[in-house]
C-alpha cells in the first residue's frame, strides 16, 4: 500500500491534524517530523487528485488537540522541575484512555496493523522532550536520567521524579572507636527506650557509638545537594577499633532526591574535614553515577594492614621471622571469629596471604605488616582466635599472642580493574 493511498484513507476517516496524519507513515520514511510529513501528504494528495487543499477547522478526531499542545507541555515541565538542577531527563506519557484507542483505531483501520507507524505516546516524548531540552540546555537520556518528567494527559497533572546524585571517594579514619555506618544500640533495638526508661545502654541515642564514618560524612553532602536523605556505600569495612589509613577506604554516598548535583567536591573535602573534626578526612571526591555503588559493594579487593601486637613471654626474633615466613603465600582457614559469630553465620572461609613482613619488634611487641586477600581476618591470623583460624602466628610460635592495635592502610582492587574507573564517573 502505498503512501498517498495511507494519507487519503485517513483523511476520510474525519479531521485529522498533520502530526496523526503523519505518524500513519512514519516507518517509511526518515528525517521529518510528523508534523511535516503529514501535512507534505496533505498537499500531494490535493494535487495529485486536484481538489483543494483540506484546512482542518475541527479538532483532531485522533489526539483531540493534544499535538498542538507541544510547546505548552515543554513550558509546564520547565515550571514543574522548578529549580531542580539536572543535566539529563526523559519524558514519558500517559495518554488519556480515549485518545489510546483512536490512536491504536487509526493505525488499525489505515494500515491494518496497530503497531505500524508510530504510537501518539512515543511522538509526545520526543517532541515534548525536545522543546524541553533545548529550554533547560540539558540533553535526553534513556538510561538513568537525573530528571524523569511524566505527562499524565488524563490527570491533566506533570509528574517530576528526581533520581540520587552520587558522590564517590575515599575516607581515612583517623581515630579509633568510630564505626563505619551507624550501629543500633542492641539492648533496646535503636528505639533509645528500654521497659518504657531510657536505655541504659545508649543512653536514650539508639546508637551503640555516638559518631559513626557514615554520620561524619554523608550529612555535609546531603546538605551541599539539598538532599531529603543520604546512604552510605563503603567498599567493605574496617573494624570499629581499626583505623584507616593510607589512601583510605573507597566509598559511595548515595543522595535521595538532590536539587543540587554539580556540587563542588574540593569545596566538600574541606567541609567534611571542619565537621568531622580530625577524626575522619576524605580525598579523591568526584561526582559519580548510580552504577559506582554496585562496583564499589562488589569489587574484590585485597587490603594492606599494620598489626601491633604482644606476646604472653618473650620471643626471639629468629623464632618471630621463621613464623612469619611460614605464613607468607598460605592458604588460611578461618572459622567464623568468636567476635562476630552472634551476627554472622558460622561458616570455615579459606583465604590467601599475599605478603607479611616485620615492621619492627621486641622480645614482648612487634608490629606486622600484612597483605592479605580480601575478607581475610588479621586480628585471628595474629592470636588464633583458640584454633578456629588455622595457621595463625600464635599457634606457630606455641604462645598466646594479642592484638594491640590494627591499623589498615591500604585497599586495593584486586587484579587489573580500579576502583578509580572514570566511566563510572559524571563527566568523564
Amino acid at each position: 500500500m502505498d503512501v498517498l493511498s495511507i494519507a487519503r484513507d485517513a483523511l476520510d476517516l474525519g479531521p485529522i491534524c498533520d502530526a496523526c496524519l503523519g505518524r500513519c507513515v512514519a516507518d517509511r520514511s526518515r528525517g521529518l517530523t510528523n508534523h511535516d510529513r503529514g501535512n507534505a501528504l496533505r498537499v500531494v494528495v490535493s494535487m495529485v487528485d486536484d481538489e483543494p487543499l483540506e484546512v482542518v477547522g475541527e479538532p483532531c478526531w485522533v489526539c483531540e488537540g493534544l499535538t498542538d499542545r507541544y510547546d505548552a507541555l515543554a513550558e509546564q515541565a520547565v515550571e514543574a522541575i522548578g529549580d531542580i538542577e539536572f543535566r539529563t531527563y526523559q519524558v514519558g506519557t500517559r495518554v488519556s484512555r480515549f485518545v489510546e484507542e483512536n490512536d491504536i483505531l487509526l493505525r488499525e483501520e489505515i494500515r491494518g496493523d496497530a503497531d505500524a507507524g508510530e504510537p501518539i505516546k512515543s511522538e509526545v516524548n520526543r517532541e515534548v522532550g525536545k522543546r524541553l531540552g533545548a529550554m533547560t540546555d540539558t540533553r535526553v537520556e534513556f538510561g538513568r536520567p537525573d530528571v524523569l518528567v511524566l505527562l499524565d494527559m488524563e490527570a491533566d497533572e506533570i509528574d517530576v521524579t528526581v533520581n540520587s546524585a552520587f558522590v564517590y571517594g575515599r575516607y581515612r579514619k583517623l581515630e579509633r572507636g568510630i564505626p563505619q555506618t551507624r550501629w543500633p544500640c542492641y539492648e533496646c533495638d535503636g528505639s533509645g527506650q528500654s521497659n518504657g526508661e531510657t536505655c541504659p545502654g545508649c543512653d536514650g541515642s539508639g546508637y551503640r557509638y555516638d559518631r559513626s564514618v557514615e554520620q561524619l560524612i554523608a550529612p555535609v553532602i546531603q546538605e551541599a545537594m539539598g538532599g531529603e536523605s543520604a546512604t552510605f556505600h563503603g567498599a567493605g569495612r574496617e573494624d570499629v577499633d581499626a583505623r584507616m589509613l593510607g589512601r583510605g577506604r573507597p566509598f559511595v554516598v548515595e543522595v535521595d532526591e538532590p536539587r543540587r548535583r554539580m556540587v563542588d567536591t574540593s569545596e566538600l573535602v574541606d567541609r567534611i574535614a571542619e565537621y568531622a573534626d580530625g577524626a575522619v578526612e576524605v580525598n579523591e571526591l568526584a561526582l559519580a553515577n548510580y552504577q559506582m555503588v554496585e562496583h564499589v559493594k562488589e569489587l574484590d579487593a585485597s587490603k594492606t594492614y599494620e598489626a601491633h601486637v604482644s606476646f604472653d613471654r618473650p620471643v626471639g626474633r629468629p623464632a618471630l621471622i621463621d613464623a612469619i615466613e611460614r605464613l607468607a603465600g598460605r592458604t588460611i582457614k578461618q572459622q567464623t571469629p568468636t567476635r562476630v559469630s552472634h551476627r554472622r553465620a558460622d561458616l570455615l572461609r579459606e583465604r590467601t596471604v599475599h605478603e607479611i613482613d616485620l615492621v619492627e619488634a621486641t622480645e614482648t611487641h612487634a608490629i606486622i605488616s600484612v597483605h592479605g586477600e580480601g575478607g581475610l581476618y588479621i586480628k585471628e591470623l595474629m592470636h588464633g582466635d583458640e584454633g578456629r583460624t588455622d595457621p595463625s602466628l600464635a599457634g606457630l610460635l606455641g604462645i598466646g599472642v594479642t592484638v594491640d592495635a590494627l591499623d589498615v592502610v591500604s585497599v586495593e582492587a584486586d587484579g587489573e580493574q580500579a576502583f578509580d574507573d572514570d566511566e563510572l564517573l559524571v563527566g568523564n
